[in-house]
């Protein structure tokens, strides 16, 4: 069995760890280093602790804060712009999806001589980027451990830029900065990490071995602990049982890419500025269902995972599981259709026509997605929950 896995070098998780940024900094023989963030993180105190850290043990330390949702070229040539100016040489993300993306791209751009436009797509990026420390604030995107980043163009349009230079030196998880999280973040980004797994444990290329391992360990994790941290965001060990499970999802997801429940989610992300998880939630249980169609069998083996006590067919055992997605979608209490999330109806043929074009995720699908495929996807997430 011929296969390649590539994964973040060290992994730290231990509550508190943030405090001891300054010293892997320094390890990595950085000097001059840029915190990447947003508002949000950067007013609720979250980043104070690496700040305190890093200033005891560098000669510069600054912060970005401009990074918003589903980021906008212009934020990341911003943050770039901020780490040339100030002769950054090491850089550490914090926050979620989209400051962990911006901190990739920041730590590749800052030394590169390549543009943006010029990495766009996979395994374009040469040469090697600044030291890059990653700290994620919520348990979802796994981008701490995913050689990804994405970026909204002027267009509105998603585009990835994948290259193994963006593998963070250190992914360090922190679940003492997930506590504060609120109940419907804690369920996006729960829901979006359990998407990774089961697109990368169904993906049609590049499914392997030790991708399957970590899919479904993290399955277990995440289905697990979810409903715990729903019912008390202060359950410290269930919060890192979340983010050991992001991780895992995100490992499993950069060998075994997602599907096309991220190929819908990213026109409902970039159009209507949905967070990345909920889109991701919304889709769900309906490509789950068209999917399991013709591969009842990979969707009955995630239901063994997470429900061994569910008897009968194969498929009767993928259906028992699309049925658990979604009903753990719906008491996380999430919107539970797009016409709920306030999405026009009318724009359901635009966001079809815009997730045909998303082909690097669409071709890893288990079962082939056409125009009018996506578009009944989308008129079904549209009119109601999934139902059996």
């Amino acid at each position: 069995m011929s296969f390649q896995f590539e994964s973040v070098r060290r992994i730290i998780s231990r509550p508190g760890a943030v405090g001891d940024l300054g010293g892997l900094a320094r390890e990595l023989s950085c000097r001059r280093v840029l915190i990447v963030t947003d508002r949000g993180i950067e007013e609720s105190g979250l980043i104070q602790s690496a700040v305190d850290s890093l200033r005891l043990e560098m000669e510069h330390v600054s912060v970005f804060s401009g990074v918003r949702a589903d980021p906008p070229e212009a934020v990341v040539l911003a943050a770039v712009e901020q780490a040339r100016d100030e002769r950054i040489d090491g850089v550490v993300g914090i926050g979620g999806g989209s400051s962990l993306d911006t901190a990739k791209l920041t730590a590749l751009l800052a030394r590169s001589p390549q543009s943006l436009d010029e990495i766009y797509g996979i395994g374009l990026v040469k040469g090697g980027r600044h030291p890059l420390i990653l700290v994620p604030t919520t348990a979802g995107t796994g981008s701490e451990a995913t050689p990804i980043a994405i970026v909204t163009t002027p267009s509105t349009e998603k585009k990835g830029v994948v290259a193994f230079q963006l593998l963070p030196d250190i992914a360090l998880l922190d679940a003492e900065l997930t506590l504060s999280m609120p109940p419907q973040v804690t369920a996006a980004t729960g829901l979006d990490a359990m998407v990774h797994a089961i697109e990368a444990y169904t993906s049609k290329h590049l499914k392997n071995p030790l991708s399957d391992a970590l899919a479904l360990r993290a399955l277990r994790l995440l289905h697990g602990n979810l409903r715990r941290v729903l019912a008390d965001g202060r359950d410290l060990p269930a919060r890192e049982a979340m983010l050991a499970g992001s991780l895992m999802a995100g490992m499993s997801f950069a060998n075994a890419p997602v599907a096309a429940v991220h190929a819908l989610a990213y026109p409902l992300g970039a159009h209507f500025h949905l967070p990345h998880g909920l889109c991701n939630a919304l889709m769900l249980p309906h490509v789950l269902a068209f999917n399991m169609e013709e591969q009842p069998d990979l969707y009955a083996e995630l239901a063994e995972e997470i429900l061994p006590e569910t008897g009968g067919t194969a498929r009767e055992k993928a259906l028992a599981y699309v049925e658990e997605v979604a009903q753990l979608s719906a008491d996380s209490g999430l919107p539970g259709s797009l016409q709920e999330a306030n999405v026009p109806e009318a724009a359901l043929p635009r966001l079809a026509a815009d997730a045909m074009t998303i082909e690097r995720l669409l071709r890893n699908n288990p079962r082939t997605v056409n125009f009018d495929d996506a578009l009944r996807l989308y008129v079904e997430a549209w009119r109601s929950p999934w139902r059996r």
